[in-house]
């Protein structure tokens, strides 16, 4: 009977680190042998890291991606002994520059295909760097007939029933293909729709990692020609998967050997995971030795600590409760009594001093206006003034603790709470944060004790205590009206009269989009932060700061 192994390397990878990527591959290759495998199989451009972004036109760059596959060549015939790599990698031809995916076996490059549909919408501008491909890769290895697509080829009919056409028993699908909280059942989905057109199995190989505001969350598979699932790789962590394909009887289709299917995670654990391994990699890729933030005994820095310390250790987090006259008791001890629960540095450094100097300095220019935002503002910038002095002096990354409601709307301070060098919570709502808090206590009590939010924290009205008695509410919608509005308008592209009729007031429908156009010029002096959902604020949203431009 006719075998053949295929290994999946769900690997999580460094852009622009291509020495390092092709370490990764060689060692995963290595692995591969050891596990009998006859042919390894990367994420798409495993080689330059997904996404390279303009990296791609620098003249360096090309020089290192050409030394890469050179040795790549060379390992497939030495240290590999007997298993092919078909590796993700730019291809540099003459002027034009494709997305491509190339075998070498034997020290030879044996197929190389050419991406032939570049996603060119929300995260993706692939049209920016790359040429499309225009035929299909097939090509017979070790007795079975396999066509290569990349990506977003398997989400267009076209380029598997060409693969189809040309004799293809066997589809393999090279992905850098980042997370949203529905993505995964959509990539499944459209394998099952493709495998039932064409009739194949498909090998899906997805990367893992975080890259700025992009993580990507592994979760590779494979799928029968009916378009079942036969194995799931684990979600956010790397793996490496081995698949065998079998011929029933000589010239029969061949068929997978069903694997482990790790179970789908649930929305607020896949969330969460993803909200860790964004900060994770973040930090640790660009070599912070750790983070601090202000822990304000709410539940947005709250939450933003709980996931600092999944991610990182407590020993490499610092949390500072930077009180005011206008902050609560119990918001200063449910600080303390969650930075003791999870052992973090914790430091509380008034700003009492600061803002009474501030207030002072500006009394001249103040005199006959009434109190307002300005004074608010001036206590967030005091504690920003503190946490960039920390970090200046530590060399820890400030971590913001805004949520995607506060940005929409604009309830947030410019050279405030907004400094940082990373919002991990920033395409969050406000309700998903409250959903997030009570998963993480449910996972389990914090070392040595309590949970690792307090109670009280979920429970008590959110305020920013920048003024007596303050509520969000006082200058917001209640999160229940006010986060359905906002991804209606933000992930659906809804007008207002199609807001309206989901059941909500015209009024505070106009109020809520006229709010967030207004503060586009502050999102976009923003830090990144973990992309989770469909449509986040960053490189999937460009509205136009200067507009005139009315619902």
């Amino acid at each position: 009977m006719d075998t053949l192994r295929l290994a999946l390397a769900q690997s999580n990878l460094l852009v622009g680190d291509i020495a390092g990527n092709a370490d990764r591959v060689l060692a995963a290759a290595q692995a591969a042998r050891a596990a009998g495998a006859d042919l390894l199989i990367t994420p798409e451009l495993a080689l330059a890291g997904y996404p390279p972004e303009d990296l791609l036109f620098h003249r360096g760059f090309r020089q290192q991606i050409e030394t890469a596959l050179a040795g790549l060549a060379a390992a497939s015939a030495d240290a590999t002994r007997g298993t092919a790599i078909l590796v993700g990698h730019p291809e540099y031809a003459g002027e034009r520059l494709f997305n491509a995916a190339t075998l070498y076996d034997a020290g030879r490059e044996q197929l190389r295909h050419r991406k032939a549909c570049l996603p060119n919408y929300r995260v993706f501008d692939e049209k920016r760097w790359f040429a499309a491909g225009t035929q299909p890769s097939v090509m017979d290895f070790r007795g079975f007939r396999i066509g290569v697509l990349v990506c977003e080829d398997l989400w267009e009919p076209e380029p598997a029933q060409l693969a189809r056409s040309q004799g293809a028993e066997i589809l393999l699908v090279l992905n850098a293909s980042p997370y949203d909280l529905h993505k995964q059942a959509a990539r499944e989905d459209i394998a099952r729709r493709r495998a039932a057109d064409v009739g194949l199995p498909i090998v899906y190989v997805n990367q893992v990692g975080g890259q700025d505001e992009l993580v990507f969350d592994g979760q590779s598979f494979v799928t029968d020609a009916l378009g079942e699932v036969v194995l799931r790789a684990p979600a956010f962590e790397e793996a490496l998967e081995i698949v065998e394909f079998r011929r029933p009887s000589p010239g029969a289709a061949p068929v997978p050997e069903p694997g482990v299917i790790t179970p789908a995670l649930d929305d607020e654990a896949s969330v969460y995971r993803a909200l860790v391994l964004g900060v994770r990699d973040y930090v640790v890729k660009n070599g912070f030795p750790g983070v601090v933030l202000g822990l304000s005994g709410g539940i947005d820095s709250a939450l933003t600590l709980a996931i600092a310390v999944d991610a990182l250790g407590a020993d490499r987090v610092q949390a500072v409760m930077m009180p005011s006259r206008y902050t609560a008791s119990m918001s200063v001890e449910d600080a303390s009594e969650q930075a003791r629960s999870l052992r973090v540095q914790h430091s509380v450094i008034g700003i009492e001093g600061m803002f009474g100097a501030a207030l002072e300095s500006l009394q001249a220019e103040f005199a006959g206006r009434a109190v307002d935002t300005a004074e608010e503002n001036l206590q967030s910038r005091c504690r920003m003034l503190i946490l960039m002095a920390l970090s200046n002096k530590t060399g820890k990354m400030v971590l913001t603790t805004g949520n995607k409601s506060e940005m929409a709307v604009g309830y947030a301070t410019l050279y405030g709470d907004m400094a940082g060098g990373f919002a991990p919570i920033k395409d969050c709502s406000k309700l998903l944060v409250y959903r997030l808090a009570a998963w993480r206590n449910a996972q389990g009590a914090a070392p040595p004790q309590g949970r690792v939010i307090p109670q009280r924290v979920i429970d008590r009205p959110p305020s920013a205590e920048l003024r007596p008695d303050q509520k969000d509410s006082d200058s917001l919608p209640p999160y229940e009206v006010l986060d359905p509005i906002l991804e209606a308008f933000i992930e659906d592209d809804l007008s207002v009269g199609e807001i309206v009729a989901r059941g909500f007031e015209r009024a505070t429908v106009a109020r809520v989009l006229d709010l967030v156009q207004r503060n586009e010029y502050k999102r976009r002096q923003a830090p990144p932060g973990v992309r989770v959902s469909r449509r986040a604020f960053g490189r999937d949203w460009r509205y136009p700061i200067t507009s005139g431009y009315r619902r």
